[in-house]
């Protein structure tokens, strides 16, 4: 692995605000950002991620690389929880496994803006499509995730219908935001577009700093909530990451030459929801614990992919 790039990439200012947010939490500070001001970030860097995808989108030509990234990005999305339930079941619940796999299948559009930083740093670009994969990654892993708890857990009261497990996670508030902007990215106007394009692009790294600030507040007061689960869940949510996205380093050759597709598909497929999947399995698996799946995403996951796993998936990629 590349040292320079770990330096680099733990060194970034956007990752120094989410450490900031760890610390004013340890030292017990009164430090903190207003939710309306958090709900508003959190919706402005899913427009502008929807936006300038679409607008990229709508200057490229649909063919079989878009195709097969989709459908490559769909399989992924549905594999990992499928295989991660049976791990997770020897030591939980079914409805926990279940929400915990849903979790590792489905995808974080947060760590998804980190990886852009990551690549934007590297002077190394994506393909708009990309935007489109992620949105379609959200809900194949908590379709798989609730039919796992259905068939696995007996006192499943079985009134939640995959049909409207499968309306929600597509009209969750984030899933439609980044669908929707993509959709008017593509339809715009591109000389219309410019007008907003300072909004979407000169003050996007700003709001993310401010942004991974809460996270980092965020992460320190739910992992106290993490501990007692034990070593397994904590080994679990960094190995099962790294594991997932070394592979799709690799395999994502068969879909794509372009080295920023190739790692955005990585960090997809590394990445752990935590803001679809408790929204979705709060409907769909209310037994399930959150203060187990949610800590193990935020606490334990996004801090390593953004810190060490990015730079490891980029320096596989390079290699092969």
């Amino acid at each position: 692995m590349d040292f320079q790039i770990i330096i680099s990439n733990l060194t970034n200012p956007t990752l120094l605000f989410f450490l900031l947010g760890i610390f004013a939490t340890f030292v017990k500070s009164d430090l903190e950002i207003p939710q309306s001001s958090s709900r508003f970030i959190s919706l402005y860097l899913l427009f502008a991620i929807g936006f300038k995808g679409g607008q990229e989108l709508a200057h490229s030509n649909f063919g079989s690389e878009i195709a097969l990234s989709i459908l490559f990005g769909l399989a992924v999305a549905s594999l990992i929880p499928f295989y991660t339930f049976f791990i997770l079941k020897r030591r939980m619940s079914a409805s926990d496994a279940g929400a915990v796999a849903a979790t590792y299948g489905s995808v974080s559009a947060v760590t998804f803006v980190s990886a852009a930083a990551f690549l934007e740093a590297q002077q190394i670009s994506f393909s708009g499509h990309m935007v489109a994969v992620m949105a379609f990654m959200e809900s194949p892993a908590i379709i798989i995730g609730v039919i796992m708890i259905k068939h696995y857990d007996k006192e499943s009261d079985g009134k939640t219908s995959i049909g409207s497990i499968i309306k929600h996670s597509l009209t969750n508030g984030s899933v439609l935001l980044i669908l929707g902007s993509l959709l008017i990215g593509i339809i715009a106007d591109s000389k219309q577009a410019e007008g907003i394009k300072p909004f979407t692009t000169d003050i996007f790294k700003g709001f993310l700093a401010i942004f991974l600030l809460e996270m980092g507040i965020v992460t320190a007061q739910r992992f106290s909530a993490f501990k007692k689960y034990g070593f397994f869940l904590t080994v679990f949510a960094v190995l099962v990451p790294a594991l997932n996205g070394c592979i799709v380093a690799f395999v994502s050759a068969l879909v794509t030459n372009d080295i920023g597709n190739r790692f955005i598909f990585a960090v997809l497929a590394a990445s752990a929801s935590y803001i679809a999947v408790p929204a979705a399995m709060k409907l769909a698996a209310p037994k399930a614990d959150p203060g187990l799946y949610i800590p193990m995403a935020l606490g334990v996951t996004f801090p390593f992919n953004i810190s060490l796993g990015m730079p490891l998936y980029y320096t596989i990629i390079n290699c092969c």
